[in-house]
C-alpha cells in the first residue's frame, strides 16, 4: 500500500482558492469570490483580513449550532453557474455554508473521466449534489446517484440538465441500505464513490458516526465490485486515522492495488490546507 505522500488537488479556471488563515477561506467561482469558515485554515493568511473584504461578494456568518447566514459584501446574485471542463454546475448559497460543490474532490473527477466510459457501471454513494455523478454520465457510463436527501437530488438533476446529459439514475434513500440491498441483488459496478458525513442523523433518527460504520463501508463496497474495479472512498472525521483506513481496507483489498493519502489543497498565495483522507482501492 502506498500511503503518506501528500495528494494535492488543483484549481481550475472556475475555481481558486485564493487565501485562506485565521480560520476562514477565500475562494473564486467563476467571478464570486466568497469567505467561508474553515476549522482547518489554523494559520495565518498571507493577505491582509481588510483586503479579503474589500475582494469578496460574500461572507458566511456563523450563528452556531452548525448553520449561518451570508453576509453580502458587494452587489451579487445568489444563485451562479460555474463549468467543470464542459460541465455546468449550479451554485448557490445554503444556510450551512455549502454552495454546492466540494473543490478538492476535483482530483477525484478526473480519475471518473480516465476510468469511465461507454459500458461502465458507476455507484455514487452519499452523492450530494451530483458532481461526480455528472462527471460520470459525460463518459458514457450507466450512473446510480444515492442520497437520502430529495432537496439534493433536485440540485444534482438541475446540474445534469444544465450539462445537456440524462438518463442518471435517482435513487433517495441511505446510501449504505442501498448499498446492502444491491449486494443482495447481485448487481456489481466498475467504480463505487463513497463521500460518507463524518457524523450525523438518518432518515430516522439514527446516530451515523463515520469511525464506526468504516469497515462495513468498505466491506460492502468490496462485494460491489467487479473484478479490476475502483473504490473512490473520501473522509474528513478526525476520529479516523491514516492508519484506520489502512486496516481496515487491507482486510478485503490487497494493499499493492491500494493508495491512501492525506487530500490537500494550496492556495494562491502559498498556504497549504488539509482536506481530509483519501483512499483508491482496486479489486
Amino acid at each position: 500500500m502506498k500511503k503518506n505522500n501528500p495528494l494535492y488537488t488543483q484549481g481550475w479556471s472556475d475555481y481558486e482558492l485564493i487565501d485562506a488563515g485565521g480560520n476562514e477561506k477565500l475562494e473564486r467561482w467563476g467571478d464570486i469570490i466568497t469567505i467561508r469558515p474553515e476549522v482547518q485554515a489554523y494559520f495565518k493568511s498571507k493577505i491582509p483580513k481588510s483586503k479579503w473584504q474589500e475582494m469578496a461578494h460574500l461572507k458566511f456568518i456563523d450563528t452556531g449550532k452548525q448553520k449561518g447566514k451570508w453576509q453580502t459584501l458587494k452587489p451579487c446574485e445568489q444563485q451562479w453557474q460555474v463549468n467543470f471542463h464542459e460541465l455546468t454546475v449550479n451554485l448557490a448559497t445554503t444556510q450551512f455554508k455549502h454552495l454546492g460543490m466540494f473543490p478538492e474532490q476535483a482530483t477525484n473527477w478526473e480519475v471518473l473521466r480516465e476510468e469511465l466510459g461507454e459500458g461502465k457501471k458507476f455507484l455514487n454513494l452519499f452523492a450530494y449534489t451530483g458532481i461526480a455523478s455528472v462527471v460520470a454520465k459525460s463518459t458514457g457510463a450507466d450512473v446510480t446517484h444515492v442520497d437520502s436527501v430529495k432537496q439534493l437530488i433536485t440540485w444534482a438533476k438541475e446540474n445534469m440538465e444544465s450539462s445537456g446529459l440524462s438518463d442518471i439514475r435517482w435513487i433517495c434513500d441511505d446510501a449504505l441500505k442501498f448499498a446492502s440491498k444491491e449486494v443482495k441483488r447481485g448487481n456489481t459496478y466498475d467504480l463505487i464513490v463513497m463521500d460518507p458525513p463524518a457524523f450525523g442523523l438518518g432518515a430516522k433518527g439514527e446516530r451515523w458516526k463515520i469511525e464506526e460504520k468504516l469497515d462495513v463501508l468498505i466491506a460492502t463496497a468490496y462485494d460491489l465490485l467487479n473484478k479490476g474495479g475502483l473504490l473512490i472512498l473520501n473522509t474528513y472525521s478526525p476520529r479516523v486515522e491514516l492508519q484506520d483506513i489502512a486496516n481496515t481496507s487491507r482486510r478485503y483489498f490487497n494493499p499493492n492495488n491500494t493508495t491512501l493519502n492525506e487530500l490537500w489543497m494550496e492556495t494562491k498565495h502559498g498556504n497549504q490546507m488539509f482536506y481530509g483522507h483519501l483512499l483508491r482501492a482496486r479489486k
